[in-house]
């Protein structure tokens, strides 16, 4: 993954310098930073939505008229919750913890020109393992057989739709975005021989602000 991250920063610079160079009033990068809202939507067990962190840098450019064309990467922790008991019987939310790196290439129609657009395309995640505290691995998942560290190794890929809303001012906006996964972020625990056929699909609010250069 970071291999990967790397390649995306140098790829988003050159395009960022060559967007600079040849349409100076047009084209600027931005820096991001914000916080998430992650729900892991299942049947398998009973999760809650848990708060993470955004980080990333983006290019936004004219593409024709009034549309804009928005490239980005971004890294985050998205955090939930999963029900589980204890070795003591007690019951015992779990935190899960997933960092991901994002790359997004989004239409961006503009409302009022530098103050409100809205965004929609595509983008690819890139996963981590899930983690969890060392002390809480062989907790036992509510209403299943499964403990807490046999869902770990989830799926290292998922693609996500998204829409979005900017607004601000010309060197400083707020994004809100909800993404929703198409892939079953769950798929590669069904490899692991654990007993159950595992499905889940990812949901995630985000609130960014952003900083024109």
């Amino acid at each position: 993954m970071k291999k990967i991250a790397l390649t995306t920063v140098f790829i988003l610079i050159s395009i960022a310098a060559l967007s600079q160079y040849n349409y100076r009033d047009a084209n600027r990068i931005g820096i991001t930073f914000g916080v998430n809202q992650f729900t892991l939507n299942t049947n398998n067990f009973q999760t809650n939505a848990g708060s993470g962190w955004n980080g990333g840098l983006s290019v936004r450019g004219n593409f024709y008229n009034d549309w804009d064309m928005v490239y980005a990467l971004q890294f985050s922790e998205n955090n939930f919750s999963v029900a589980t008991k204890s070795f003591f019987l007690t019951n015992e939310a779990v935190n899960y913890k997933l960092p991901s790196a994002q790359i997004a290439l989004q239409l961006s129609y503009k409302l009022i020109e530098n103050h409100l657009s809205v965004e929609f395309g595509p983008l690819v995640q890139v996963n981590g393992k899930f983690k969890i505290d060392s002390n809480k691995e062989n907790n036992n998942i509510s209403g299943t057989a499964l403990l807490a560290k046999d869902i770990v190794d989830i799926s290292k890929f998922n693609f996500y739709p998204t829409i979005g809303i900017t607004a601000g001012v010309r060197h400083l906006r707020v994004n809100v975005s909800y993404q929703y996964g198409l892939n079953n972020m769950l798929g590669n625990l069904n490899t692991k021989n654990l007993g159950v056929n595992f499905k889940g699909n990812p949901g995630i609010i985000n609130a960014d602000l952003i900083l024109y250069l």
